[in-house]
This record gives structure tokens, C-alpha cells and sequence, in this order.
């Protein structure tokens, strides 16, 4: 199984979320010798910023929690750690 990508993750996020606004960043490569972070120095850090009409209403956790749920078949893969920023 590889890491993801940051398209990956972006793929996943449009679809699901269907959000108005997205960036996804690995930052992978800045966290290398951190916990978690693999040898190729992408895959596993990445920096999410997105806005999504699901979102309206719902107070920051539960914001949060759609992302989460969304990415949840990536944890398997590789993803270590996620810093997600809602619109």
C-alpha cells in the first residue's frame, strides 16, 4: 500500500465535502525524524484548508469531524497527521 498524496486527498475531500473552497499541503517533508513521518518525506503530514455548504450551522468540531471521516481510509495508508483549517 503507498502514502497518499495530497491529491489523494484532495480527490476525496471534493467528493465528499463538495466544498467551495480547498487546499490540501503535505508538509510531510518538514516533519521528517518526527513521529510518524515516513522515510520518503511525503504521505504523512498534511495541512488542510477548506469551506463546504455541509459545514453551515455546525460549530468547529463537527466541522472537524466531517474532514476526519472523510480521510479516515488514508489513516491505514500512511497519514499521521492532519491540521485542518475550516472556512
Amino acid at each position: 500500500m503507498s502514502l497518499p498524496t495530497a491529491s489523494d486527498l484532495e480527490a476525496r475531500l471534493r467528493e465528499v465535502l463538495q466544498p467551495t473552497e480547498l487546499e490540501v499541503i503535505d508538509e510531510s517533508a518538514a516533519h521528517a525524524g518526527h513521529a510518524g513521518a515516513g522515510a520518503e518525506g511525503y504521505g504523512t503530514h498534511f495541512r488542510v484548508r477548506i469551506a463546504s455548504p455541509l459545514f453551515a450551522g455546525k460549530p468547529r468540531v463537527a466541522r472537524h469531524r466531517l474532514v476526519y471521516d472523510a480521510l479516515q481510509l488514508f489513516i491505514a495508508q500512511g497519514l499521521h497527521a492532519l491540521a485542518i483549517e475550516t472556512l
